[in-house]
């Protein structure tokens, strides 16, 4: 099987990145890496929106085939690798996994978006900053979610095995220091994720994306 990822560093393609380096360690089943250079355009290349025509990260291409979405390549690597345990196995467990997972995606992620990017959903200064400001509050909320869901997780998000969902949670929180939330302030997410960043999967594609995990800068 070809297996081909279309990554951005920093970008929630680390999510599959970092899973697929895990099935790369337990499996021997390679993959490879694409690296989409966002600052630069690359994403709306002709060559690169034949893959995907919406110039998002990640994309997946398997044997020549492209898949796109984040939860839909990761639901379906974790179906192809069951024996990798990216997700629970168990139905309920599995179901509340992807719900969390989803949540992420949906509702902590385009946050984010709305403060990285505010110039995107209004024109005037003044409301892009109003924009920012609101939507640091709900992300520094979705974070506290976040760190209140693994009060009740050990020793990983979904238990016995690192997940997407710890990929996932390393990622949200390393925007945090973009959005001026110190990680810090968030003891036990914090801990979590510098164990999540010394696995040697994640370790890997953040070896690969060249990633500072820290990106917080006090005043």
């Amino acid at each position: 099987m070809n297996i081909e990822l279309f990554f951005a560093p920093g970008a929630c393609s680390f999510v599959p990145h970092a899973g697929l380096e895990l099935i790369r360690q337990a499996t021997g089943q390679e993959f490879s890496p694409h690296m989409v250079k966002l600052h630069k355009g690359e994403q709306r290349t002709p060559e690169y929106l034949a893959v995907n025509p919406e110039g998002l990260v990640p994309a997946l291409k398997v044997d020549g085939k492209p898949l796109t979405q984040i939860v839909a390549i990761c639901t379906w690597l974790d179906r192809e690798f069951p024996q990798v345990g990216l997700l629970p196995t168990d139905s309920w467990a599995r179901a509340q996994a992807v719900s969390r997972f989803a949540w992420m995606n949906n509702t902590a992620h385009p946050t984010f978006t709305h403060v990285f990017m505010p110039h995107k959903f209004a024109e005037t200064e003044a409301a892009q900053a109003e924009i920012k400001r609101v939507n640091v509050e709900l992300f520094r909320q979705h974070l506290d979610r976040i760190q209140n869901w693994l009060a009740h997780a050990s020793p990983w998000f979904c238990g016995e095995r690192i997940s997407f969902l710890d990929f996932y949670t390393l990622t949200l929180l390393r925007w945090g220091g973009f959005a001026g939330i110190d990680p810090e302030s968030l003891p036990a997410l914090w801990a979590h994720v510098q164990k999540v960043a010394e696995h040697p999967a994640a370790a890997a594609a953040i070896e690969r994306e060249r990633l500072q995990l820290n990106v917080y800068k006090k005043d």
